[in-house]
């Protein structure tokens, strides 16, 4: 039985221009296409103008959503990559597919990023041609990259992540703005986009800090010196007064010498509410800050003392 090899085919011997010759192909067979990409694609035109660009092909999927179809030879670079992204916001398509010779990896990155995003699908598909023998070449498409459900999942949490990010920046901003009026405490501190912000109290590696998590929050005196062993002495020396502590602070507190862990914490909860009870932001934050105060004036003289 003789066995032939399958040759590998520059794609310029088969089109010699990608706008002239390669683009009309395409749109005659973009059935190839739809097939190697598991997607329903029906040619609409050739050249689509955008502004002053045109899009090489316009196509719609099953659901009659607008695809485009951005062709190159060579390299991919970021002349195609930017026409790609104008043409898919300016024609409000749901997906776009680049097809070059040669897909960078840093391009390859950047639409593994962009399929993160909602609602919208991107391609990189590799176009490649070969034969057996003396056959006429065969063009064959590679999907370099494409849209997955995990890759969507990564961005959903990326949003979630980002709006739980500025909505904490809002919340400290609301809780300073109240603070500066009562205390000079944290007068100095900036508001940020982490869940905790915090203040010297009077020696260093010993913060007052304020916690804000979901669906609670805290105040507390957090130790950490950068020596395990003094940060254990200064927490147990607090503890030794815990009860007088406790009692002028007409509280229990939750003493954590975190034993397995460097640092110590000595922490006053406030339960069933937090950054998720918006409409409770008010009262949240009243009550974070009188607490604060009333845990800095009794902590202060056994700071001071420790000194």
């Amino acid at each position: 039985m003789e066995i032939s090899r399958l040759e590998s085919v520059d794609v310029r011997t088969i089109w010699k221009k990608e706008e002239r010759d390669f683009t009309p192909w395409l749109a005659d067979n973009i059935d190839l296409l739809s097939e190697k990409l598991n997607i329903e694609l029906s040619f609409m035109e050739k050249e689509k103008p955008t502004g002053t660009f045109e899009t090489d092909i316009l196509a719609e999927d099953s659901e009659s959503n607008l695809v485009i179809i951005e062709n190159q030879f060579g390299k991919s670079d970021h002349d195609h990559l930017g026409k790609t992204l104008t043409y898919l916001a300016n024609i409000e398509a749901k997906t776009a597919i680049w097809i070059c010779e040669d897909p960078r990896p840093e391009h390859i990155k950047v639409i593994d990023w962009l399929n993160e995003l909602p609602d919208l699908s991107f391609y990189l598909v590799k176009i490649e041609a070969y034969k057996i023998s003396n056959s006429p070449p065969a063009p064959h498409f590679v999907l370099v990259t494409g849209p997955s459900v995990s890759a969507k999942e990564v961005g959903a949490k990326k949003i979630e992540l980002a709006e739980r990010h500025l909505k904490r920046l809002d919340f400290w901003e609301k809780l300073l703005e109240k603070s500066i009026k009562m205390t000079p405490l944290f007068s100095n501190i900036k508001p940020k986009k982490d869940n905790w912000i915090e203040t010297n109290a009077g020696i260093a590696g010993i913060r007052y800090v304020y916690v804000i998590l979901m669906d609670s929050a805290r105040i507390e005196l957090y130790i950490d010196t950068g020596e395990q062993e003094k940060n254990k002495n200064i927490f147990d020396k607090l503890y030794s007064e815990k009860d007088k502590i406790e009692s002028e602070l007409g509280e229990p507190i939750d003493w954590q010498r975190l034993e397995l862990k460097r640092a110590c914490r000595i922490a006053i909860w406030i339960t069933n509410i937090g950054l998720l009870n918006q409409d409770k932001w008010d009262q949240l934050q009243e009550e974070m800050i009188n607490k604060m105060i009333k845990f800095e004036r009794v902590m202060k003289k056994r700071i001071d003392r420790i000194r």
